[in-house]
């Protein structure tokens, strides 16, 4: 699909990239920076949300460069957002920020050459936990509880979503964490969802257990079959939920790779580059 004044996408072409450091979030005097990733070229290009990890609780826009750099390199605008974390900030304050996020995205496409019509988000761990949340509730008041000066009429859709290695079922990954014993992922869960009723509100899983009505986006799941955070069976039934619900979902498995496996520079990242590229050309035809 053409984006605006025709603009194509193509994998195969390379631009360079600028990076700049914007703010788009002020909570009560509480800010948060986007990491805008812009191609050198006529554009206007796709926009690609990108959405940070860290167990709810850490990590912020300088996440995910590696990643990030080549995506922006073949044509498409990546923005990756800070979020409120916590303890400080608990369920929802992430996903509202997500949500505001697309909004003021959509509002200042133009700043950075980017197509406000042709909008995906990628996640990571736990942001593929908060990525779909957004994405299949865009209209759920709590989460678009933030306003937006001159936001009127803009929505917080997406086009598609790539969740990687993500958080899908935050009830049974809790449920996994503390079998381990892994102390510090328990206290997470908790310092995020404060109680396991939100655990159970806020799951991309159980949305779809409880036929809830959801956004049913183009999706590429990206997981590690050795990956102990998350265990395999999470993805596979999530893919295999939100495919019965009707929507179109891909799961590409990267054999005997762990949690978080692109995270440095190496053939597996450049692996999930290109089949990352490869979706979003097949959504922009």
């Amino acid at each position: 699909m053409a984006t605006q004044e025709g603009h194509r996408y193509d994998p195969k072409v390379r631009y360079q990239v600028s990076e700049r450091d914007v703010q788009y979030l002020d909570v009560n005097g509480i800010t948060r920076l986007v990491r805008i990733y812009q191609p050198e070229g006529p554009g206007p290009f796709p926009i690609l949300l990108s959405v940070h990890g860290g167990a709810w609780t850490d990590k912020d826009h300088t996440d995910n460069g590696v990643t990030s750099r080549p995506l922006a390199a073949s044509g498409m605008v990546v923005a990756a957002i800070g979020l409120r974390t916590a303890p400080a900030f608990p369920y929802p304050a992430m996903v509202q920020d997500t949500n505001y996020a697309v909004r003021w995205l959509k509002s200042h496409a133009f700043d950075f050459n980017g197509d406000p019509d042709m909008m995906g988000g990628i996640g990571y761990s736990s942001g593929g936990h908060t990525l779909p949340l957004a994405a299949m509730r865009p209209e759920d008041p709590r989460y678009g509880a933030l306003p937006l000066d001159g936001g009127a009429g803009l929505d917080a859709r997406l086009s598609w979503m790539i969740p990687c290695w993500p958080v899908i079922d935050s009830y049974a990954r809790f449920l996994v964490a503390k079998l381990r014993g892994a102390e510090r992922l328990v206290e997470n869960s908790l310092g995020y969802f404060l109680n396991e009723d939100a655990m159970h509100e806020g799951n991309p899983q159980e949305l779809l257990d409880r036929g809830e009505q959801v956004d049913l986006l183009p999706t590429l799941v990206i997981h590690g079959t050795a990956d102990e955070n998350v265990p395999m069976e999470h993805v596979e039934r999530f893919v295999k939920s939100y495919k019965a619900a009707g929507a179109d979902v891909e799961l590409e498995r990267f054999e005997d790779q762990p949690h978080g496996f692109a995270n440095e520079p190496g053939p597996q990242t450049d692996r999930l580059v290109a089949v990352v590229k490869a979706f979003i050309a097949k959504q922009l035809k």
